[in-house]
């Protein structure tokens, strides 16, 4: 890929990933039961990988959340979930989803890994955040 188009490609979104705190409900697993809520926390990007400066909220469209149980994520693989960037009604960057709200296939008992991708405006998507295990 061409340097100054690799730029785009953020790592920001890598350095805070990840605290999760559980609450309330959420989706359902395949039984029918609600999973607990597993709310994922992030810092957005405000940075390129050349240390440019960023805005995430006119420069970033979505994330995207990947889960699985063995923790290894490739451009092969599909999102579970795809969260907007900036929430449309306040104009404020997006920090926050619960993975609850996957529902199946996810369900109550195995150890998960959930990692993500910033993708800007351009198409363009960032690096995997290193994955971080939870288990509902």
């Amino acid at each position: 890929m061409h340097a100054g188009v690799r730029r785009i490609v953020f790592l920001a979104l890598i350095a805070a990933f990840a605290n999760f705190y559980g609450c309330g409900g959420g989706g359902s697993s395949d039984s029918g039961t609600a999973l607990p809520a597993k709310t994922l926390r992030w810092e957005p990007p405000t940075s390129y990988v050349d240390a440019t400066s960023m805005d995430p909220v006119t420069e970033l469209d979505r994330y995207e959340v990947y889960v699985n149980e063995s923790g290894s994520f490739t451009d092969t693989d599909t999102a579970l979930a795809v969260v907007s960037a900036v929430d449309k009604a306040t104009h404020t960057v997006t920090t926050s989803f619960n993975l609850a709200n996957i529902g199946p296939p996810l369900t109550v008992g195995p150890k998960y890994y959930v990692s993500m991708r910033a993708v800007a405006l351009t198409g363009l998507k960032s690096d995997f955040s290193p994955p971080v295990s939870f288990s509902f």
